[in-house]
């Protein structure tokens, strides 16, 4: 190890870096679902052979959903310090970069929802249907319990994103791993930062997909 790796452990910045990273990623995953999940239900809802189909809402909601996962995360998130200013008061650190990782998560969130739920045998939901279940009981009772496995799935494949976004949001300031990367590793020509920094990433994604894989383990078993 580096005299500047063991100083940046021993100032506490290379904990800090994982800290903000871990921060970040957990914060944006809840409210990427937050906003991802019911927009996916709704796409599932609205479409054709869905419960309520709504031609025009489907289609809004998809060109929405369509535009901003077209558009790279370097270049939105650029484009989104404006909206991460007005809504946290700064374009800087954690918080400006918490509102850009929602942003172009939550289509994505919501497309995966959307595919889970077509999962879903349309015979269970037509058995509920015909006993007379009200949309909201057939979301809460049926389509989300049958899609939990894909559901997690897709809840880890969003997370280890969100993850590799956080650390691109180094290049603006944003902190964390990336910035860590970016500052000592790329500017300061350290490549056993950079390389530290990559297997640290590398360890979370790790930890992230096999604790993923282990909840739907649990759940498929039951």
């Amino acid at each position: 190890m580096s005299d500047l790796l063991i100083k940046l452990w021993q100032n506490g910045i290379l904990q800090l870096g994982i800290w903000e990273t871990i921060y970040m990623t957990l914060i944006s995953t809840f409210f990427a679902y937050l906003i991802g999940l019911p927009v996916g239900l709704i796409l599932r809802m609205t479409d054709r052979d869905g419960i309520h189909p709504i031609g025009w809402l489907n289609r809004t909601l998809g060109i929405i959903v369509n535009a901003l996962r077209s558009i790279p995360f370097i270049i939105l998130m650029v484009a989104m310090l404006p909206v991460a200013k007005a809504i946290v008061g700064t374009s800087l650190g954690n918080r400006a970069v918490i509102v850009t990782l929602v942003i172009a998560a939550a289509p994505y969130v919501a497309r995966m929802v959307e595919s889970a739920a077509k999962e879903v045998d349309a015979g269970v939901i037509e058995a509920a249907l015909s006993m007379g279940a009200s949309t909201l009981r057939i979301i809460w009772k049926v389509i989300i319990p049958e899609a939990k496995p894909a559901l997690i799935t897709g809840a880890v494949i969003s997370t280890v994103t969100i993850l590799g976004y956080s650390a691109m949001a180094g290049a603006v300031g944003g902190g964390g791993l990336g910035d860590l990367g970016i500052r000592y590793g790329y500017q300061r020509f350290m490549p056993e930062v950079m390389w530290t920094v990559v297997i640290v990433l590398i360890i979370l994604v790790q930890g992230i997909q096999s604790f993923g894989d282990w909840i739907v383990r649990r759940i498929s078993h039951k």
